[in-house]
């Protein structure tokens, strides 16, 4: 039997995209020579769809699209996953399915088993988990057909007391095929090909695993879809964020590619991160009709990173770099943005803001009288340069580009209605310290970054002087400390434990417990990591925190 796997990018709620989509690679698959061609986890729909599952219209629009690409099934069988309805009147409205589709109608549906509620996954919310589990017979195989999470009791045991593999096993299954959506995060994939392979070896059998690729706001999906032989080596990796179609051919129980396979190289987190980013940015503009972007450019690293992948991502001819000088922005931040400017090709308008800080100060200079110029002072500056950025987004229907880093958002190292204005937050959940690398290897084939902005010490240039580190830890260490409180979830005494000075981890964690209502109002960002703010670190606003 030759299987395809289809691995897409699909819009939520875009059915005539979708279903044309999928309609072509039915189509190819079948030119190919393909039996069968198997699509991912909701790509009826798109994944995540949230709150839209409980719109009947949403819904009635899946039922629809399923009978239009059934009508495509005729000598060739698919697996596809969708929403569809809980008849039974027990539980959730809805099951997540695994659709098997041949001679032109529905022959199975599978429903998913183990939902996942942690981090960005809140499928309890909608779904109903499945309570039995069977294999399906295709050509005279055994399929043990499974959807994302039904795979990863193996991972996280203590998240359910049963496994559908357990069952499917008894059945002696000739080949596992996982259909998935299963977010990116630079780490991910470690963790993702260890439940994959150990589901392999103790089925014995060979695995076809199939992701989504694509970003849906913060949401990144990388595609990198896995074929497994029965002793868990990796045959295959299809396309990291792209979308890509491949054959295989199942027979006497090994799986073989239909064209030429190049070596699977080790991940590296940083050329991963850029990758992820640069779709994060395309499909963000793309699904929601947008063509061109607004960054404010300081001079400084994060600003020029955003600018750079602004530029690789949608073209520079699309990129308007703003620079918005006060009286306490060196000569060498203009220069460099300049310069930034000039490598890119983007366009660039300059607004010195000086006039219109002034101004604030004098309106302002009764009301104030008698107190010392602070932080205030310095957050209208910033205010002042959100401000011009959204004119220029609502005059010439531009999307604003946010640049705080992770560390920044992190610690509260921002001004709300300034510097952390935007519609989307490329490097929110990129480090400091990994902005940095991020940089260098934007600047590997030729200089796009200039040298004095990675080098000199960074400053929000909003006081004669200042530099980040009179307010913050150096970022090596900071980073550091962040990485283990956020991601590894560790407490103060976890962290103190490891060697981190007692003073600086009680600090630290403290300036994330206080910055949390900064976060509830900043923009979605784009999510790299496996522990990122937004949707997948929930916390509350009001709260006296354990340290």
């Amino acid at each position: 039997m030759i299987i395809a796997l289809a691995q897409l990018n699909y819009h939520i709620g875009n059915f005539g995209c979708n279903q044309s989509a999928i309609t072509w690679a039915i189509q190819e698959a079948k030119n190919r020579g393909a039996d069968m061609v198997i699509f991912a986890e909701l790509a009826i729909g798109g994944y995540p769809a949230k709150d839209l599952l409980r719109s009947g219209a949403f819904l009635d629009q899946c039922e629809a699209a399923v009978v239009e690409i059934a009508k495509q099934c005729q000598d060739i069988a698919c697996i596809i996953g969708t929403p569809v309805r809980n008849t039974t009147g027990k539980g959730k409205p809805l099951f997540n399915a695994a659709l098997f589709i041949a001679e032109g109608k529905v022959q199975r549906v599978v429903h998913k088993g183990l939902l996942p509620d942690y981090d960005v996954f809140d499928e309890y919310r909608y779904f109903q988990p499945a309570e039995t589990f069977g294999c399906i017979r295709y050509k005279e195989q055994t399929i043990a057909l499974t959807i994302c999470e039904d795979l990863w009791n193996i991972a996280t045991p203590k998240l359910y007391r049963r496994n559908p593999m357990d069952a499917l096993r008894e059945e002696n299954p000739d080949i596992i095929i996982n259909i998935a959506a299963s977010p990116f995060s630079y780490n991910h994939l470690r963790e993702r090909m260890a439940v994959l392979v150990a589901h392999a070896r103790q089925t014995q059998a060979p695995l076809l695993y199939l992701n989504h690729v694509g970003a849906h706001a913060d949401i990144i999906f990388d595609g990198r879809s896995i074929v497994l032989d029965a002793a868990g080596e990796c045959v295959d990796m299809m396309a990291s964020f792209e979308e890509d179609l491949k054959c295989y051919e199942l027979k006497d129980g090994t799986v073989t590619p239909l064209h030429e396979t190049p070596a699977v190289q080790p991940p590296l987190d940083t050329p991963l991160i850029h990758q992820a980013l640069l779709l994060g940015i395309r499909d963000y503009f793309s699904k929601s009709g947008f063509k061109k972007a607004v960054v404010g450019l300081s001079g400084g690293i994060d600003s020029a990173v955003v600018a750079a992948l602004a530029c690789e991502a949608l073209g520079p001819e699309n990129v308007m770099a703003v620079l918005m000088p006060s009286v306490y922005s060196s000569d060498h931040s203009v220069t460099d943005a300049l310069d930034l400017v000039h490598n890119t090709g983007c366009h660039h308008e300059i607004i010195p803001i000086q006039p219109m800080a002034d101004a604030f100060n004098q309106s302002l200079e009764r009301s104030f009288s008698g107190l010392a110029p602070d932080l205030t002072e310095e957050n209208i500056q910033a205010r002042i340069r959100g401000t011009l950025l959204m004119a220029f987004a609502n005059k010439r229907g531009y999307i604003l580009l946010n640049t705080s880093n992770k560390s920044e958002a992190a610690v509260g190292y921002g001004t709300l209605y300034g510097d952390m204005a935007g519609a989307l937050g490329v490097i929110g959940d990129v480090y400091k310290t990994q902005v940095y690398k991020l940089a260098g290897y934007i600047n590997r084939e030729r200089l796009v970054i200039p040298e004095h902005t990675i080098i000199k010490p960074p400053s929000a240039e909003l006081r004669p002087g200042q530099k980040d580190s009179d307010s913050l830890p150096e970022y090596e260490l900071l980073d550091a400390v962040l990485f283990q409180y956020i991601e590894n979830e560790k407490s103060a005494a976890q962290i103190i434990a490891l060697g981190f000075d007692e003073d600086l981890v009680h600090r630290v964690i403290s300036l994330v417990d206080k910055a949390e209502f900064k976060r509830f109002q900043a923009p979605p960002i784009l999510r790299v990591s496996s522990k990122a703010f937004g949707a997948g670190r929930s916390m509350p606003l009001v709260a006296r925190y354990p340290l």
